[in-house]
């Protein structure tokens, strides 16, 4: 039964690791995994303690630092038109299903509403959600005011 022992702690090590997050628990808890499986074989118990050992330890030598360089990595930066997501616009050519005209980023650039049932002023601030080709897709920041209650 030690296969249970083994199960056992690889199971705590796991959830240590669950808490932890520092991935060497859980390196050990699969160094315990393949003890586990050693003693289901019917491995003696010092060819147990060594498998936990050498799976253990080449997991600790060789994947952690390898796992932690790609943690530590930043995270991917946008460029292209996708740099222009989450950027704020001005609309120089009233914007709505049927396109617009957006400046954006010190460029002129084609524009639909986000919402295809809006239609954008001249002269109102849109963040842009999305890039669809070469148009931006664009949604006011503020509140636009109710064409039927302004007086004109």
């Amino acid at each position: 039964m030690w296969w249970v022992l083994w199960l056992t702690v690889a199971v705590l090590l796991g959830v240590a690791e669950f808490f932890t997050l520092t991935l060497a628990l859980g390196l050990l808890a699969a160094g315990a995994l393949v003890a586990a499986v050693a003693a289901g074989l019917g491995a003696s118990v010092p060819i147990q303690v060594l498998a936990f050992a050498i799976t253990g330890g080449v997991g600790l030598v060789a994947v952690r630092p390898v796992a932690k360089r790609h943690l530590a990595l930043p995270p991917p930066s946008r460029d292209g038109s996708d740099a222009l997501i989450g950027r704020s616009a001005l609309v120089t050519r009233e914007v709505s299903a049927t396109g617009g005209l957006v400046h954006l980023s010190g460029e002129d650039w084609s524009a639909r509403p986000y919402d295809e049932d809006l239609v954008i002023p001249p002269g109102v601030r849109v963040d842009v959600l999305q890039i669809d080709g070469a148009t931006a897709l664009v949604h006011p920041r503020e509140a636009l005011p109710d064409p039927r209650t302004t007086e004109g």
